[in-house]
């Protein structure tokens, strides 16, 4: 094993044929001497000097992108003494791997074929040690995750991870949602009118798509009593002493998404109905992030909405509001 001590960066062959690699990451790679790969693929360095100058004189890569100086500091007895190391990065190191002719440069093709067999047929690969290390923690998280949905409900397991991608920077919701710590409001007050009118406009234009796809009914949004819709939006948009009962963008977005899926002012499809509502206005004010509510999350958030009891109503909704906060 060996050090560069400038950058600190560790490289050595692990057994199970992979290199661990351990530094300074800024340009998103890593850089070794011809001495350091010689003691990876255990052989001389002569032999990483022939393979070095025929994967420059092939062309293979650009010595100029691909090859870099460092100064290292030795003590010679009572010297110190300078000197300046050619040093290589990642793009040679696994060049040098699968034309170097030893044991160690075998472990290593066969490692570094598997990885990128995973990487083509299943889109990803995985770096099995940092999982380990976060591994009890990841199922904890997916496990409450669970047990928040409702479990009469078929929830795909996208849809959950999707919860704990979304939460995971604030770790976590759950912990706040176990200690009633969620918050009870959102942070815009930036006034953001809408009308019943307008949105019953835009379910039924979302009606007559989900029909020509056949995805729904004509069942499907058809209000259960005249002006049910416009009842649960005066709900939201109500106030008392000329203040808002909810005062923020947020409130209101989650309020309707509440109140939609659990009044049911539709014969059918009050929870996509609720979803759609929910999206609508939070685009309409401007706070919609796609990168955080992604279908699978709304979807997970709505059932979970869907199956609460009464009494859990300021938990679902500051669950939604800490979501809309990231």
């Amino acid at each position: 094993m060996k050090k560069m001590s400038k950058n600190a960066v560790i490289i050595y062959q692990s057994k199970s044929g992979g290199i661990d690699l351990k530094g300074d990451f800024k340009k998103e790679t890593i850089w070794a001497t011809q001495a350091q790969m010689a003691a990876i693929f255990d052989v001389n360095p002569q032999a990483v000097t022939k393979h070095l100058q025929s994967v420059y004189q092939e062309k293979e890569l650009s010595k100029k992108a691909t090859c870099s100086k460092m100064e290292q500091v030795r003590k010679e007895g009572s010297r110190t003494v300078k000197r300046s190391l050619e040093i290589y990065n990642l793009d040679v190191i696994i060049s040098i791997g699968y034309r170097i002719n030893s044991l160690a440069g075998t472990k290593f093709r066969q490692w570094a074929t598997k990885t990128i067999r995973e990487h083509i047929t299943q889109g990803y690969t995985l770096n099995k040690k940092r999982v380990a290390q976060n591994l009890d923690q990841f199922l904890k998280a997916v496990n409450e995750v669970k047990l928040l949905l409702p479990g009469d409900q078929s929830v795909d397991m996208r849809s959950v991870l999707s919860l704990v991608t979304t939460f995971a920077k604030t770790w976590l919701s759950l912990e706040a949602y176990d200690s009633a710590k969620l918050p009870k409001s959102g942070l815009s007050k930036e006034e953001v009118i809408f009308t019943a009118e307008e949105l019953t406009e835009a379910i039924h234009i979302l009606r007559k798509d989900l029909m020509s796809k056949k995805d729904a009914t004509e069942l499907f949004a058809n209000e259960r009593t005249h002006h049910g819709l416009h009842g649960i939006v005066g709900n939201v948009l109500q106030s008392f002493g000329g203040e808002d009962l909810y005062p923020t963008v947020e409130e209101k977005a989650v309020h309707l998404l509440y109140f939609m899926v659990k009044d049911h002012p539709f014969t059918d499809g009050n929870k996509r109905s609720g979803a759609f509502a929910f999206v609508w206005y939070l685009q309409k004010s401007g706070l919609l992030n796609p990168l955080h509510i992604t279908p699978e999350t709304l979807t997970a958030l709505t059932l979970l909405i869907a199956e609460s009891p009464a009494n859990e109503k300021d938990r679902m909704v500051g669950l939604v509001l800490l979501l809309l906060r990231k």
